[in-house]
């Protein structure tokens, strides 16, 4: 840990009101080093949304080095905490975070965790993924965006769906252009028929986008490759498997024989990206 950080972590630990706190957090999230990870975790406990605000994006803003940090603290009982971990892995986008996003988006009875988790699922970063895992996470996330936008009775959580949908339409144009029809094609019917004006307006600007063919994300060719391992894509490919095992899908496009067969493949150092 750089010697530069101690006076900031101390200052975090020491701070004696909330906006003593919150400012002494946004200084290390700041700095955005690893050595800040520990004690930017520990502020997503606290009862402080601003110091939590601040702390969440100086996790972003480090990016994959928290996500392992991020992910353990999901296993805490501090729903609070919880909360905010998830907020910061939407903002990451890593693959690691895929499943826990897929349920929040659909399930969690916070109407800012859904949201969070509607707009990460557009913006993971997908040019991470070996492409044959790519097609199921994709379709995992087309899924669950479009269950969001239809059946979600918070506005703001579809209209940040619809973001996802903008988001996951411009990566799958070319591989995937009938599930690209999907997601027009809901976007036409919030422009026609939801009740709040504002998802009108957005399903509208996503439309007219998608249509002009304005890129809304990074080329895999002007970002970094992954620096994740075969063991930790096996790990995605697990819980992807256990979620469709949950949701029971019929035999055929949820068929455990693909997914073993995949296992097998992306345990093979040749599928590492």
């Amino acid at each position: 840990m750089s010697d530069s950080l101690l006076p900031l972590i101390r200052a975090v630990e020491q701070a004696h009101s909330a906006s003593q706190l919150t400012q002494a957090v946004r200084a290390l999230a700041a700095t955005g080093q690893e050595g800040s990870i520990p004690t930017l975790i520990a502020v997503l406990s606290y009862n402080n949304p601003g110091a939590a605000v601040a702390a969440v994006e100086g996790l972003i803003q480090i990016g994959e080095p928290a996500v392992p940090a991020l992910l353990e603290q999901l296993d805490q009982h501090n729903y609070t905490a919880r909360s905010w971990a998830i907020r910061a892995l939407a903002g990451i986008g890593d693959p690691r975070g895929l499943v826990t996003l897929l349920g929040a988006a659909t399930a969690d009875f916070s109407m800012s965790v859904r949201r969070a988790a509607a707009r990460g699922l557009g913006t993971m970063k997908w040019h991470w993924f070996p492409q044959d895992l790519l097609e199921i996470a994709q379709e995992e996330a087309l899924e669950a965006l479009l269950f969001v936008a239809q059946q979600d009775e918070e506005w703001v959580v579809r209209y940040a769906a619809i973001v996802g949908l903008e988001t996951l339409a411009t990566a799958i144009a070319l591989a995937y252009p009938d599930w690209r029809a999907q997601i027009q094609s809901q976007l036409a019917r919030m422009t026609d028929h939801d009740t709040s004006w504002a998802v009108r307006a957005r399903a509208c600007l996503a439309q007219q986008q998608l249509q002009a063919g304005i890129k809304i994300m990074p080329t895999p060719a002007t970002v970094e490759p992954s620096p994740l391992s075969a063991t930790d894509w096996q790990q995605i490919l697990d819980t992807l498997y256990a979620r469709k095992a949950q949701e029971r899908l019929a035999f055929g496009e949820g068929d455990p024989r693909r997914y073993r067969e995949l296992a097998l493949a992306i345990g093979q150092p040749e599928v590492k990206p």
